[in-house]
């Protein structure tokens, strides 16, 4: 089945803004919103509850391959039946799991470390899991994790430190959508770049 519209992950360290973005989009796009951590909870694919961390576990270590593999390929059984005519924005705060054929776009949220302890703080985290998180992000763990899973033209990094960045996003990603169904209908590669004007992104 070919998509009609296309899926977007939208990734990023916890606090940068990705269920945020996925609902502004859901308003103006009429895309589908999958938080994994929602349906990791409602359909039990995950392997617990990390109290410590505060977080369904689904792949948090790869070398304890039985337990965690179940737990994701549970996860991506959930999904996948939604994600197949496309018009998803899957939000988790990884993106290494999902096949590389389910997505035509990775959207990696970034947010200045100042500006993501406070958000992290009002979340009342643990020590271990805000210090954790912050290394992830000065360190660009995830941003990482996107380009060595998928195709360079498929990994975009946006900074999301407030509502001016956030309502830039959004216009961006939904011009975004817009080149990927005129390019669709041409039967042309999609790509991540500049959109100027009108018509197909070039």
């Amino acid at each position: 089945m070919s998509r009609t519209k296309p899926n977007i992950v939208v990734t990023g360290t916890p606090g940068v803004g990705k269920t945020s973005l996925c609902e502004s989009l859901v308003g103006d796009t009429g895309l589908q919103h999958l938080s994994i951590n929602r349906i990791a909870k409602e359909r039990e694919c995950h392997d617990g509850w990390d109290e410590e961390m505060d977080s369904w576990i689904i792949d948090e270590d790869k070398t304890e391959t039985t337990r965690f593999a179940v737990a994701e390929q549970q996860l991506l059984d959930a999904i996948e039946d939604e994600t197949k005519p496309g018009g998803c924005l899957i939000d988790w705060h990884a993106c290494d799991l999902f096949p590389e054929s389910w997505v035509d776009l990775v959207v990696v949220l970034r947010s200045d470390s100042s500006i993501l302890y406070d958000r992290l703080k009002a979340r009342d985290y643990s020590e271990k899991k805000l210090q954790e998180n912050m290394d992830a992000e000065i360190m660009e763990v995830l941003l990482t994790e996107a380009r060595e899973a998928f195709e360079e033209e498929m990994v975009v990094e946006l900074w999301s430190n407030g509502v001016e960045d956030m309502e830039g996003n959004v216009a961006r990603i939904e011009a975004w959508i817009e080149s990927w169904m005129c390019q669709e209908g041409q039967g042309k590669r999609r790509e991540v770049g500049a959109v100027g004007g009108e018509g197909c992104l070039l």
